[in-house]
């Protein structure tokens, strides 16, 4: 009979060095998938939803197709970006929370750099000497009004919900400040919940999550902290770091329905005080739809051509950072309790009429914006008609129309 294994300090060494090992192993694994997906993918959220489930549930088989769906019918109903947290989520469930650090970079940094050299080409010509440039402003109304197209036939079906959207688009123009956004998404979650009954749900199966319930709910905590306690700490201890750390966390938390919503609530934010001007906003706009990943990378765009300081590289990350993480804290907080809270009609109801006022926004700021920036003439309109009808009925990448529309103004500065 053999003797048992004795278990000494250097057996649980090596031991501990197997499992950091693994852990790194699995790090390197999420952020070589993620980088992977982060360089190519294009097309928006529903895209990166699709690319997501070849390279998660289909090639890697990390996640099988009914946890899948649960994660993504949690992001959707989570504010933030739903691909990216679809990602976070993954990493999570693979790697602990690391791995979702590790997904976020992969799936954000490619699109975030290509904005912030972007950022700075920009501040080299400036925003208004080139016919090109126009043309990224004309293609953003192309792009916004698809946007609308498709998440009105989604969130705003009926009458009710169509209602509420353009009474959420009326408010909003009239009162074109930051607070007057908040105030229509809280009015039209509690208008879903007492008004717009939800239909049965469409759970497949428990979701599995090695999440501790603490960690989540000092995720939520913290989440719930900030966005209270970042306005009081900015009025009470002035600070432009502090302000826009603010403005960009404030935005990330209240994006339902979708990244193409973030237009209108950081427009409000960065605009009105002149930390940006509405024509490099729109230019840059335009030029995040040519990238690969997330919309939210937009921000590291603002942060880097913002005035004052931080500005360039320091304020294209600090941006990036405040932007996306409520989506984190959310994604944390959520998955474990995910399970009670996709059972529960009131809390549905509430995202009805929220995503139903979402459409409004976006509605409100296809106009103002993004049209009155944009089309200056006929000729302008024109250019935008042909980008819309090729994204919408030749089916074209966002990236390609992009080049295309840009290309068509240039011919236009030269012959006008």
């Amino acid at each position: 009979m053999s003797e048992p294994r004795r278990v000494t300090a250097t057996t649980r060494a090596a031991g501990d060095d197997d499992t950091r090992t693994g852990m790194r192993s699995s790090l390197l694994e999420v952020l070589a998938a993620s980088a992977r997906l982060g360089l190519t993918s294009f097309g928006g959220p529903i895209a990166h939803l699709g690319y997501f489930r070849e390279e998660y549930v289909v090639r890697r088989r990390w996640i099988d197709e009914a946890h899948y769906a649960d994660l993504v019918a949690l992001c959707q109903f989570l504010p933030g970006p739903a691909s990216s947290q679809v990602g976070m989520a993954i990493g999570i469930m693979r790697a602990g929370l690391l791995g979702g650090v590790a997904a976020w970079l992969g799936f954000t940094l490619p699109s975030a750099l290509a904005l912030v050299a972007f950022a700075y080409g920009l501040q080299a010509i400036g925003v208004a000497e080139t016919g090109w440039l126009h043309g990224l402003k004309v293609v953003a109304v192309a792009i916004v009004a698809q946007a609308v197209w498709g998440m009105a036939r989604n969130l705003a079906a009926d009458r009710e919900r169509a209602s509420l959207a353009i009474v959420a688009a009326i408010a909003v123009l009239a009162s074109r400040t930051a607070t007057t956004q908040v105030l229509v998404i809280v009015v039209a979650g509690l208008l879903g919940w007492m008004l717009l009954p939800a239909s049965g749900t469409s759970a497949t199966t428990a979701m599995p999550v090695r999440l501790n319930k603490g960690v989540a709910i000092g995720a939520l905590a913290l989440f719930l902290g900030l966005l209270i306690g970042l306005p009081i700490a900015r009025q009470m201890a002035p600070s432009h770091a502090l302000a826009v750390f603010d403005s960009f966390y404030r935005a990330g938390s209240l994006v339902f329905g979708g990244g193409h919503v973030v237009l209108p609530l950081l427009q409000a934010e960065v605009v009105p005080p002149g930390w940006v001007t509405n024509e490099a906003f729109i230019a840059g706009y335009g030029a995040a739809q040519a990238v690969p990943g997330p919309l939210f990378t937009f921000a590291a765009y603002l942060g880097a051509v913002m005035q004052p300081a931080p500005t360039g590289w320091i304020g294209a990350a600090w941006a990036l950072v405040a932007v996306f993480l409520p989506s984190f804290l959310l994604i944390v907080g959520g998955l474990p309790f995910w399970e009670l809270l996709r059972w529960r009609a009131s809390f549905q109801a509430a995202l009805r009429g929220i995503n139903a006022a979402v459409v409004g926004l976006l509605l409100a700021a296809l106009y103002d914006p993004v049209w009155r920036s944009a089309i200056q003439g006929h000729a302008d309109f024109a250019l935008a008609l042909v980008a819309f009808g090729l994204l919408m009925f030749w089916r074209l990448a966002p990236w390609l129309v992009v080049g295309i529309t840009a290309a068509g103004a240039a011919v236009i500065a030269a012959f006008a």
